[in-house]
C-alpha cells in the first residue's frame, strides 16, 4: 500500500466526515414526514436495483451466489424498512403521565462495510442512519469498494430527489486502514457501525467513540433427540449453502444427540451432502486454515466444486456442502473455526446437557455471543439449552441463517448483529435505527421527597400573629421553622415609602450565616434620638418579633418591650438592636 493512497484516504474521510456534519444540521429539522419520504425513497431505489448489485457484488468480490445476493439486497431493502417503517424518530416518541421521551440524533454515523455481504450491508446502515436523522460515510472494503459505492449513489440519488442533502450519503473511494481509522477518530464522527473481522471491530471500539461493532459468529447447531429430522437437516442445508455460508450467522457445526445420529447422516445424505473420510477431512482443513491456523480467505463464499477442486477431492456432482466428522475444537482442529463456506463440522455426543456443552466449546472458539441454534420439539429443552449458550440469539427449528437476521423470526431484521459483553461488543440486540439515537427524558415527580424545611403557601405566612402564635403553643412547628417562614415572607415585603431608607433585608442561609443586600446608601440617623424609657412594671412584653414588627417600631420611634420568652426571628435582631428598638421588662 502507497504512502500517497494513503494520504489521499485519510483526507478522503476527512472530508466526508466535514461534509456529513454539515448536512446533518439540516436532516436533524426534517420533520417525520419528510424523513420517511426519503427513506421510502432510498428503499424502492435500492430494491429495483437488488439484482444488479447483487450481481456486481460477486463479479467483484467473488464471493457468494448472484441469486442469494439479490435476495440479501431485497431483505435490507423491503423488510427493514417495513419493519421501522412506521418508528417515530422526530420529537416526542413515547409519552406516558409520569415519562416524555423525545428523539435526538447523534450525528454522523461511520458504517464500515465488509466483502462479505457488501451491497446488502450499504443498504441496511444507510437506511437505518438516515431514518434516524443522521448522516452517514461509508468505508468499503478495498475488495468490494465498487459494489458498495455504487450502492450509495443509487440510494444517494433517489433521496435527493426527495430533499435529503447530497452529503447526506458519503462513501470513501480510496479505502485503506489509515483512511478507515481517520473516519472512525475524526471530531465530528458521532458513532460508529462495524462490520467486519476481530481487528477492524476492536479498532472501533478503541477509537473514542461510542461504536457498535459485531464480530465473527461460529455457529452450533444442536440436533436434540426429539427433533424433527428432515426438517431439522433441511434447515441446516438452507441455512448453510445460502450465498455459500458468507453470513456469519450461517451454521458452522452439527451437535447430533446420540440417539438419532444414523437418522442425521442419512437425512444429510438424502438432502445433498457429503461426509468427508477422515483422510479427505485432513486435506479439507490444510486448505480452510492457514498455517497461522486462521480463516484462508481464498475458500470464502466459494462453491463446493470451487472448494474441492482447491483440496484436490473428489466429491458426487451436486454436492450441496461437505461435512467431516471432527474430533475436538480448537488450533488442532482446523474445521472447529468458522468457515464461511458450504463447510460443516460434525460433532456427536449424548444428552442435551452435551450438546450445550459441546456447543459452547464452538462459540468460544471465535463465535462468542453471536448465534446458536436448535432443532427440537421440546420448548423446555430449547429454552434450557438457550440458558447455556454464550450467545445473544438462540434460534429454534429455523435456519440459523435466516433466523438470526430476522427473517424467519420475530427478531427484528438487521444486517448487523450484536454480540454483547461475551464477544465484546457494547449491544447483544440486532442493530436497528433505534441505537443510532439518543432519547432524552421528560421526567416528572412520582414520589414527594421530604424536606426539613417544608414549602409554605402565601396564605399561610399571612395569617394574623394570633394565628401564628396558636401555631407555637400547639406544639405544631419550632421556634427556628418559624422564624425562617417569616423571613422568607418578609424578605420580599416592601414598606409604604417614608422619609427614612430602611436597612436592607438580611436572609438567613441553613448553615446559619447571614447575608446583607448591598443598601442603595447607608440609611440616614432619626432626626430625635429618644432615649430608652426605664422599665416599668406596667410595660407588657411580646411573645414574637418579626422583622416587619422591628420596622414598624423604627419608623414611629417606638420601643418594643421583650423577656426571656419573646420570639425574635434573626432579621428582626439584626436591625433591632443596632437601633435600640428592644426594651426588656
Amino acid at each position: 500500500m502507497s504512502v500517497d493512497k494513503d494520504l489521499v484516504s485519510v483526507q478522503q474521510a476527512r472530508d466526508l466526515v466535514e461534509a456529513a456534519h454539515r448536512a446533518q444540521a439540516q436532516v436533524a429539522q426534517f420533520d417525520q414526514a419528510k424523513i420517511d419520504r426519503i427513506c421510502e425513497a432510498m428503499a424502492r431505489a435500492a430494491l429495483s436495483e437488488a439484482a444488479r448489485l447483487g450481481a456486481i457484488a460477486v463479479e467483484e468480490t467473488g464471493y457468494g451466489i448472484p441469486a442469494d445476493k439479490q435476495e440479501k439486497n431485497r431483505f435490507a431493502a423491503e423488510d427493514v424498512w417495513n419493519y421501522f417503517r412506521g418508528l417515530r424518530t422526530k420529537g416526542v416518541v413515547s409519552e406516558s403521565k409520569d415519562v416524555v421521551e423525545i428523539a435526538s440524533p447523534r450525528g454522523v454515523v461511520a458504517g464500515i462495510i465488509p466483502s462479505t455481504n457488501p451491497t446488502s450491508t450499504a443498504i441496511f446502515k444507510i437506511l437505518i442512519a438516515i431514518k434516524s436523522r443522521n448522516t452517514v460515510v461509508l468505508s468499503p472494503h478495498p475488495s468490494a469498494a465498487k459494489c458498495i459505492n455504487e450502492t450509495a449513489r443509487v440510494m444517494r440519488e433517489a433521496g435527493v430527489k426527495e430533499g435529503l442533502p447530497a452529503d447526506a450519503v458519503g462513501c470513501m473511494t480510496t479505502a485503506t486502514i489509515e483512511g478507515t481509522e481517520s473516519l472512525m477518530k475524526h471530531k465530528q464522527t458521532a458513532v460508529i457501525l462495524a462490520t467486519g473481522g476481530i481487528g477492524l471491530v476492536r479498532a472501533a471500539y478503541s477509537s473514542g467513540k461510542p461504536a457498535f461493532g459485531v464480530g465473527p459468529g461460529n455457529v452450533p447447531v444442536c440436533v436434540e433427540r426429539t427433533a424433527d429430522v428432515p426438517k431439522a437437516v433441511q434447515d441446516i442445508l438452507t441455512g448453510k449453502c445460502f450465498d455459500n455460508g458468507t453470513i456469519c450467522a450461517s451454521e458452522q457445526a452439527v451437535v447430533c444427540d446420540a440417539p438419532i445420529e444414523q437418522a442425521v447422516r442419512e437425512q444429510f445424505k438424502l438432502q445433498g451432502a457429503h461426509f468427508l473420510s477422515a483422510a479427505e477431512a485432513d486435506q479439507l482443513g490444510k486448505v480452510v486454515a492457514t498455517p497461522q491456523r486462521s480463516l484462508n480467505p481464498a475458500i470464502v463464499g466459494k462453491s463446493v466444486e470451487v472448494i474441492a477442486k482447491m483440496a484436490g477431492l473428489n466429491v458426487p456432482p451436486g454436492t450441496r456442502c461437505l461435512i467431516a466428522d471432527v474430533a475436538g475444537v480448537g488450533r488442532d482442529h482446523p474445521l472447529s473455526m468458522e468457515k464461511l463456506s458450504p463447510i460443516l463440522a460434525f460433532y456427536v455426543v449424548d444428552g442435551l446437557a452435551a450438546c450445550a456443552e459441546r456447543s459452547r466449546e464452538v462459540l468460544g472458539y471465535g463465535g462468542m455471543g453471536h448465534t446458536a441454534g436448535i432443532h427440537t420439539r421440546s420448548r423446555e429443552a430449547a429454552v434450557k439449552f438457550g440458558a447455556e449458550m454464550p450467545a445473544s440469539r438462540i434460534t429454534v427449528n429455523t435456519p440459523t441463517t435466516h433466523g438470526a437476521i430476522g427473517f424467519s423470526t420475530a427478531l427484528p431484521p438487521s444486517m448487523t448483529l450484536g454480540c454483547g459483553s461475551w464477544g465484546g461488543n457494547v449491544t447483544s440486540d440486532n442493530v436497528s435505527p433505534l441505537h443510532l439515537m439518543d432519547i432524552k427524558r421528560v421526567a416528572f415527580e412520582t414520589r414527594p421527597v421530604k424536606s426539613a424545611r417544608p414549602a409554605v403557601t402565601t396564605q399561610q405566612v399571612s395569617q394574623p400573629v394570633a394565628a401564628r402564635e396558636s401555631v407555637v403553643a400547639g406544639g405544631k412547628i419550632d421556634r427556628q421553622e418559624i422564624a425562617a417562614i417569616v423571613d422568607r415572607f418578609l424578605a420580599d415585603k416592601r414598606l409604604e415609602p417614608s422619609g427614612s431608607p430602611l436597612p436592607p433585608p438580611v436572609i438567613e442561609t441553613e448553615a446559619g450565616s447571614m447575608y446583607s443586600a448591598p443598601p442603595p446608601q447607608p440609611a440616614p440617623p432619626s432626626p430625635v434620638s429618644k432615649p430608652a424609657p426605664p422599665a416599668t412594671n406596667g410595660s407588657k412584653a411580646v411573645e414574637f418579633v418579626s422583622e416587619e414588627d422591628v420596622r414598624r417600631a423604627i419608623q414611629k420611634g417606638d420601643k418594643i418591650y421583650i423577656n426571656g420568652k419573646t420570639i425574635i426571628t434573626p432579621a428582626a435582631r439584626d436591625i433591632g438592636e443596632p437601633a435600640e428598638v428592644f426594651a426588656k421588662v
